[in-house]
């Protein structure tokens, strides 16, 4: 198959083979160009689809966008569990196996000193959600039910309302506040992001803590089983982990496809946003 070069990710030589049933972004396998004492994991892509032009076209169609980020993840996936995969920008295109060359070796010393820091290490994705208390929700359809009497009834109920929803989000602040302490004291690094849109994620409740740690693999199970204790403990809150990822929260501009755009090899196009959680 001939087309552009999509490059998932650089990582140091790897000492497994990858699936042989591995398949990457439309459908082609991925394979491993090595440069310099790294490795890119690359494969073919048509022009038609990833040249800059038709791009930036598909940016606009979810579905396309969806179906192209679950292939890269899918490598990702299988990268991580082989290796330690320094993950880069969903759609990071370059024209040839020359301009994925030049790439490497220009950003080869911000790749090797990320690969040193991610050697041997995951992410987890821990999120908090507030849900309503069931007996706040029984109590809220009781009072929804009943008219006020007067217009006095009405502002009491409002001021009611208003004190329960403060005390809920203070009490939820200081939950996800005490977690994400006690869960960046057993990692090696730790990233909060800015809270879930409900709309764009789907998720019910609001979403007060949206994070994700550094874990070294072996501490790992110890990682889980501290997150599954607080599961429950505080009630209305929802606690959810997600992993093990590559460690896409910890890549910093290593991974921006920004650089391979910048690349004097002139790649088709780069840069779809962030490929992680």
């Amino acid at each position: 198959m001939t087309g552009l070069r999509y490059v998932y990710a650089v990582c140091r030589p790897i000492g497994a083979p990858l699936q042989t049933a591995l398949k990457g972004v439309a459908g082609d396998p991925p394979r491993l160009l090595a440069h310099r004492g790294l490795i890119a994991v690359v494969s073919h892509v048509p022009e038609a689809d990833f040249a800059e032009a038709p791009l930036h076209r598909h940016l606009e169609d979810l579905d396309w966008l969806t179906d192209t980020a679950r292939a890269h993840q899918q490598v990702i996936d299988a990268l991580t569990a082989v290796t330690t995969p320094l993950p880069l920008r969903l759609a990071t295109v370059f024209r040839d196996d020359s301009g994925v060359r030049v790439m490497m070796e220009e950003r080869e010393a911000d790749f090797l000193r990320t690969l040193d820091r991610l050697e041997g290490r995951v992410e987890w994705g821990v999120k908090v959600y507030v849900e309503r208390e069931p007996a706040a929700s029984a109590s809220a359809a009781a009072e929804t039910a009943e008219k006020p009497a007067s217009g006095r009834d009405y502002l009491r109920r409002r001021r009611m309302e208003s004190r329960a929803h403060e005390d809920s989000r203070q009490r939820a602040e200081r939950f996800a506040d005490r977690l994400h302490a006690d869960l960046s004291a057993h990692a090696d690094g730790a990233r909060l992001h800015a809270p879930q849109n409900p709309a764009l994620s789907k998720a019910s409740g609001q979403n007060v803590l949206n994070a994700a740690y550094l874990v070294p693999r072996g501490r790992s199970e110890e990682f889980v089983e501290l997150v599954d204790r607080t599961k429950g403990e505080e009630p209305g809150m929802r606690v959810e982990l997600t992993g093990p990822w590559a460690a896409y929260s910890f890549v910093d501009d290593a991974g921006n496809a920004s650089t391979a755009q910048d690349s004097p090899s002139a790649p088709a196009s780069a840069d779809l946003g962030e490929g992680g959680s």
